[in-house]
């Protein structure tokens, strides 16, 4: 049998990678290469888009050579990316008017704050499952539009196109001849009505935002177009896009309505699928378009936390009291508990279902006995308290009572954390066989458009798991810490408010 594969685009905040996947889900080669963070002012953040498309291109060339695979194997490419980073170029050029914007760019929270107060909040989030704020696209395209010379005329004209990633890299894989998104990443604008999956007019009117800019709107697999790059006579066909946590959920295979997944990275992200209708969340989660295949439509409930894994990176470089990440777990199990100290990691606010931009870590419960190791457990235990807060608000919004969470990211390396985390949840932590979620959820919507698996039940059988973490403790014990982390993030946000 003719050996024969995937290749996903995983382009990501920091770097891009490309990663060969074969029939039988299985990586046979990745490449990946790091870029530049641009920071012009605090609380900026940038990307040169010329190197996005760069990087992407050097390690898709990359990959494909180490693995010594004929480009006429690889039956389609799949393409998952950083969502909301916004990028405006020129039609005729191909050049961007603007560096990339970055999702975590800040430089528009006056602006979304001031939309906020002409009472738009409701409205905005029935529309789109959002909430009003800078993290979003919708903002930074009418910064652009406002703050580059002659970007506004030259948009109103039908000069400008605007994309998040995944629409850049087709864009620049096609030769320009393709200005296209999928609905995943097109939820994440501000601009797409998720009832309706159109580019709502009444939404571009509020952000001041040329409809003639917008890419067309298409679902997560099917053929978007073909390669047009000088490497080989070969087209391959681009046929799956899907924004980066919402292609870790089809990844995890949680194609059923109440499965869970958890991406622990640097932050960490929960995905809840809630089936074919949006539930509008009471408890400040966002409601976003999982993906489309066909006609089937499915949505997610999302809860963000800023600092999950970054807890560990701080305890070794501000702190000092680990040389290594993977030191933390043995420092913690050291000790068998944290004796009563509490770690809310709060660096940069809290996040859902909190909100509290001003709120800032706090370390409460310290005593004289009080060591290295109590702080380090606190720590880790903090990212399963987090955990536990998005997912009661999940279970709270959707009426979906939580069977299992399956888990990705480097952080589920640390057993003791995947222990803890199931005990305080009180329910099952998969961690699969592969990891790369993401990468593999995009691969698997090209290979289902381009016919390479023949449907949602063949790619299940390809997902294996590689650890169950089950309770092992009693509840009781559960609602007393449980009790005391509440105490802790209320210590938090009334030391961030409190003004005498």
């Amino acid at each position: 049998m003719k050996k024969e594969y995937i290749l996903s685009l995983d382009q990501g905040t920091t770097s891009s990678r490309a990663i060969l996947f074969n029939h039988n889900g299985e990586i046979v080669e990745v490449a990946q290469k790091e870029f530049k963070q641009i920071y012009p002012k605090s609380g900026w953040v940038e990307h040169d888009a010329q190197e996005i498309w760069s990087t992407q291109l050097a390690v898709m060339t990359e990959a494909i050579a180490k693995a010594h695979v004929k480009l006429d194997s690889i039956k389609g490419i799949g393409i998952t990316n950083q969502r909301e980073t916004t990028i405006v170029w020129h039609r005729k050029t191909g050049k961007p008017i603007y560096n990339a914007i970055v999702w975590q760019d800040r430089r528009t929270a006056d602006y979304c704050k001031s939309i906020a107060e002409r009472g738009l909040d409701t409205l905005i989030q029935e529309k789109t499952g959002l909430l009003i704020d800078a993290y979003f696209s919708a903002s930074k395209i009418n910064w652009i539009l406002d703050n580059v010379e002659g970007a506004r005329r030259m948009a109103e004209n039908g000069e400008l196109a605007f994309g998040t990633v995944d629409s850049w890299l087709v864009y620049n894989l096609t030769n320009g001849e393709k200005h296209v998104t999928d609905v995943s990443n097109a939820s994440r604008t501000l601009l797409l009505n998720i009832n309706t999956l159109e580019w709502d007019q009444e939404l571009l009117d509020i952000f001041d935002v040329p409809q003639s800019m917008l890419p067309q709107v298409a679902s997560s697999s099917e053929l978007y177009g073909h390669t047009s790059l000088e490497i080989g006579n070969v087209n391959i066909p681009i046929a799956g896009i899907a924004g980066d946590q919402q292609a870790a959920l089809f990844g995890q295979l949680c194609t059923e309505e109440g499965m869970v997944k958890n991406t622990y990275g640097t932050g960490c992200f929960l995905l809840m699928n809630i089936g074919n209708k949006p539930v509008i969340s009471k408890n400040k989660l966002v409601t976003t378009v999982a993906w489309k295949i066909g006609n089937d439509v499915k949505y997610a409930l999302e809860g963000s936390i800023f600092i999950g894994g970054a807890v560990v990176q701080w305890l070794r470089d501000e702190l000092g009291i680990i040389k290594k990440s993977s030191e933390v777990e043995a420092l913690a199990t050291s000790v068998s508990d944290s004796n009563g100290v509490y770690l809310v990691p709060a660096f940069s606010g809290l996040g859902a279902p909190h909100w509290n931009a001003n709120a800032r870590g706090t370390i409460v419960g310290l005593s004289r006995g009080s060591k290295d190791a109590h702080i380090a457990r606190a720590a880790l235990e903090s990212i399963a308290y987090q955990t536990y807060d998005i997912l009661k608000a999940m279970e709270n919004d959707s009426t979906n009572k939580i069977q299992e969470v399956r888990v990705d990211g480097g952080a589920t390396r640390n057993n003791f954390l995947m222990q803890f985390q199931a005990d305080i949840v009180q329910t099952k932590v998969i961690r699969p066989a592969i990891t790369e979620t993401t990468a593999m959820g995009a691969a698997f919507l090209a290979g289902l458009a381009v016919g390479f698996w023949k449907d949602i039940d063949e790619l299940k059988s390809l997902w294996k798991e590689d650890k169950t973490f089950s309770q092992s403790t009693d509840s009781s014990k559960n609602k007393e810490l449980l009790r005391e982390w509440k105490r802790a993030t209320e210590t938090a946000k009334f030391w961030a408010n409190y003004n005498d």
